[in-house]
């Protein structure tokens, strides 16, 4: 097709001079709309036109139909998939052209034919580059070229491409020259070297991910195959108590975080103020001012300049800096006892909170002087406090003080509203139900609060991290169990060959690593499981649901690794654990209940065969020490095109920001069932954007998919609660769970994390609130890639009131869940970078991804 257009282009930089570029134009916008319902290849074109200048490069074209197929993704989402399209088209050319040195292209039909050829020289030049392991070359090429799935490239969103291209595709001087299928058999290569058969293994594992039914965390889709294989995504450390110990682990920190991994940082240890330093007989600063240079190493080390380093520091809620714990992310203060790059967790253990609800007394105390609390849990811990606390009592203790529970608690709520930080993680239910209690202590969590392994001065936990992508496991009458079992089989397998084949930084993670053979399988697109089955997220189905497919998950995983010990051996500390005596995830929940006196309100209904199991377990082995551990998947959810993790959704309508730029979103699930009953046009355009992504106000969209369509904030976060509560009690880590509310008050926040310790939970992630930014009301056309996209004048509201309505209720007990998905929504947009938020997708989360 030839094209009439106004403006003519010049020669374009790099032409074919046999070729019409304008020609190819209507071809390649073609080929990018076709089998998409919805979409105008000519209202593509026509967009494009109104770009165009004299002069303009093929480069620039390039960019011009992107741009155009993007201006209409407010209009039906399958416009991003036409954009997608387009970019590969430019990506082909840019990888084309690079590996044979001069100008080529091909579209779809012909990439189909030359991908395998492609897959040669790919490899080839990656090696001769020092960027890809020597040992791809000596793999059947030919036969790994014949199992790619060209067509697979087509399924990508614009998001999910674009994010691949800036930062996972490999690239010389920042010339692309790694397509999508190559990436994806790349990481599959990398995965299956210690393989007995290495290609059929490839093969399974690229069918895999290439299909996005799973996929890999970050750090492996970045690393594997490469020269610097550091596949692992989460470290946790543990920081002792001397000068040496202290620097010995930000050194450490740094070293991990160069290649792309997410630390926690365990600083319990560390005296506090005041206490005596035997050294110098002086006194300490505490523990504030090492992470201020914790902090300030973690900004320095961006993660071989791919993102900045994340880390999260961890406090157990008697050390005597607690106080001023809290206070690190405020904005106000001595900037030199502040940390606004770090996030920062408190590690609670029961008796604070049965204090709490006994509206009793607390002692702080600094760790030199009561150095076993760090290392007891349970009944241990509370004998051994409250002998501390009558040991300061007698003067036998000489750093301590005294606070109200209730006071502390209110603090901690009053801080985690304020400014996000700290979360809350309880070290209770993270040692009792742990499988390696006899090897270990855990000590914290990881920066995104799924990873709950044991650290010590010796030993750096280490977790590999992938996910069951969920959606691509329902259909409308649920569960496709037997798909799911495959998967599940195929992503442990791959999960475990990370252990052997990594890069390791520090030998302490090596040596954790090799010894207890972690790993966090997760899953996402849980909210679009949801949209298919029906079923609103704010409803006692998804709780069902929560529960029925972690279930199939945990109990596939766990035959999985125990096959894997019959096929590898078990883990080097299998015995003693309590896989070792037949205790899986579901027994251990009675451990947790026992030591809490009967006061746990977890339901322990299970469907499937666990006795049988459980016994296999015992004579078997396993291969891994743990096996699951959910993360927030923000950036690989985008790659595969669907929700975060176990997320509800932000908004129906939104613009979201990411480091690749600002990105128009539409909720695809409502837009389809807008248009069969009719009602999809842009007079809803207009209306979503009134009323921020929500469907509440208008009047015109039925009460059914008011409801099935919630958005995060429409959805009582006790439901989030009860959820998790149904997945933790089949997982043997945990999970990475944002709580959200639209209006926090200090009695609505103490009965929300009162009823996640009730409920058994592990960890809390982010706790995100509404501000008084919004969309841009006029259009979102053309915003994407702007800065503007979202007005960025927040209004912080205020802290939770420390007056009697909103004090703490000791005996206070979280209402029943009620879906507020009906509700008129006429509050402000959600401002991402505002007061308590972490961004919906900040690149800063990303590290165990």
């Amino acid at each position: 097709m030839t094209l009439d257009l106004d403006v003519a282009a010049a020669e374009p930089a790099h032409a074919n001079p046999a070729s019409d570029p304008m020609e190819r134009v209507g071809q390649v916008v073609h080929e990018a709309c076709a089998g998409l319902t919805g979409v105008s290849a000519d209202k593509v074109i026509a967009e494009t036109r109104r770009g165009l200048y004299p002069g303009i490069t093929s480069d620039e074209l390039e960019l011009a139909l992107v741009m155009a197929a993007r201006t209409f993704v407010e209009a039906d989402p399958d416009y991003s998939h036409v954009a997608a399209r387009l970019l590969l088209d430019k990506l082909r050319r840019e990888a084309l052209t690079f590996l044979s040195g001069a100008f080529d292209e091909a579209d779809q039909a012909q990439m189909a034919e030359r991908y395998s050829d492609y897959l040669a020289a790919y490899i080839a030049r990656g090696v001769e580059l020092g960027q890809l392991d020597p040992r791809l070359a000596t793999f059947d090429l030919t036969r790994l070229g014949a199992a790619l799935r060209p067509e697979r490239d087509l399924d990508f969103t614009f998001l999910g491409l674009q994010t691949l291209y800036d930062r996972y595709f490999l690239h010389s001087d920042g010339t692309r020259y790694e397509l999508p299928q190559a990436f994806f058999m790349r990481v599959a290569m990398g995965l299956a070297l210690n393989e007995d058969d290495r290609e059929a293994r490839a093969i399974e594992f690229y069918g895999l991910i290439s299909s996005f039914d799973f996929m890999c965390s970050t750090p492996t889709l970045f690393n594997a195959g490469t020269q610097r294989a550091q596949l692992s995504s989460c470290f946790l450390t543990t920081i002792g108590d001397d000068l040496q110990s202290i620097f010995h682990g930000i050194s450490n920190n740094a070293l991990l975080s160069k290649y792309s991994g997410g630390l926690g940082n365990d600083w319990t240890p560390v005296r506090g103020i005041g206490a005596h330093i035997k050294g110098t007989n002086g006194q300490s600063q505490g523990v504030v001012p090492f992470l201020k240079i914790a902090n300030d190493t973690a900004v320095a080390v961006n993660q071989g300049g791919k993102r900045k380093g994340a880390v999260c520091a961890y406090l157990e809620t008697w050390h005597i800096d607690i106080e001023e714990f809290l206070d690190l992310r405020k904005n106000t203060g001595d900037d030199r006892r502040r940390t606004h790059d770090m996030n920062t967790a408190n590690w609670v253990p029961d008796l604070f909170l049965q204090r709490v609800e006994a509206n009793g007394e607390w002692t702080l105390f600094s760790p030199d002087e009561v150095p076993d609390l760090h290392d007891l849990y349970g009944a241990e811990f509370a004998e051994a406090y409250t002998a501390y606390e009558r040991a300061a009592e007698a003067g036998e203790i000489k750093v301590w003080r005294r606070v109200r529970a209730v006071d502390l608690w209110r603090r901690m709520l009053t801080m985690l509203f304020e400014t996000g930080h700290p979360w809350i993680a309880f070290k209770d239910p993270c040692n009792l139900r742990s499988p390696q209690q006899h090897s270990g202590v855990v000590h914290s969590s990881n920066l995104c609060t799924e990873i709950t392994l044991n650290t010590s001065a010796d030993e750096v936990a280490v977790c590999n991290l992938g996910s069951v992508n969920l959606a691509r496991h329902v259909t409308e009458d649920g569960i496709d169990a037997e798909r799911l079992r495959r998967t599940v089989h195929t992503a442990v397998r791959m999960l475990d060959n990370v252990i052997d084949v990594n890069f390791y930084t520090i030998p302490e993670a090596e040596r954790a690593n090799m010894r207890h053979r972690p790993v966090g399988l997760g899953l996402m697109g849980f909210q679009d499981a949801l949209f298919r089955l029906r079923l609103p997220m704010g409803s006692q189905g998804a709780v069902e649901f929560a529960d029925e497919s972690m279930e199939l998950i945990s109990y596939h995983a766990i035959t999985a690794s125990m096959e894997l010990a019959a096929e590898r051996g078990a883990y080097e500390t299998f015995e003693g654990s309590l896989w070792s005596k037949g205790v899986l995830p579901i027994d251990s929940l009675q451990l947790l209940d026992d030591a809490r006196g009967g006061d746990l309100d977890v339901d322990t209904t299970a469907r499937l065969d666990w006795e049988t199991l459980r016994e296999r377990v015992r004579t078997v082995g396993m291969r891994n020490s743990n096996v699951m551990a959910i993360a927030p998947t923000a950036t690989i959810a985008n790659i595969t095109g669907v929700g975060q993790s176990i997320e509800p959704i932000y908004r129906n309508l939104f613009v979201k920001s990411n480091m690749s730029g600002d990105f128009t979103v539409v909720n695809p699930y409502l837009v389809r069932d807008l248009k069969e009953r009719g009602l999809w046009d842009d007079d809803m355009v207009s209306q979503l954007k009134l009323y921020d992504g929500s469907l509440g106000a208008i009047d015109r969209v039925p009460d059914d998919l008011k409801d099935l369509y919630a958005t995060a904030f429409e959805v009582d976060p006790s439901w989030l609660v009860d959820a998790g509560s149904r997945r933790q009690k089949w997982l043997d880590q945990a999970q990475s769970l944002n709580l959200y509310m639209a209006a926090p008050s200090g009695r609505k926040l103490d009965e929300l994390y009162r009823r996640a310790w009730r409920k058994g939970l592990k960890t809390t992630y982010y706790l995100r609130s509404q501000s008084a930014t919004h969309v841009e009301k006029s259009t979102l056309k053309g915003t994407d890639g702007k800065l503007n996209a979202v007005a960025a004048t927040p209004t912080p509201t205020a802290a939770p009131s420390p007056s009697p309505a909103a004090a703490v209720s000791p005996g206070a007990s979280a209402p029943a869940p009620t879906s507020a998905a009906g509700t008129p929504s006429t509050a402000p947009e959600l401002d991402p970078d505002a007061g308590s938020t972490c961004s919906i997708d900040d690149p800063d989360c990303e590290a165990c991804q």
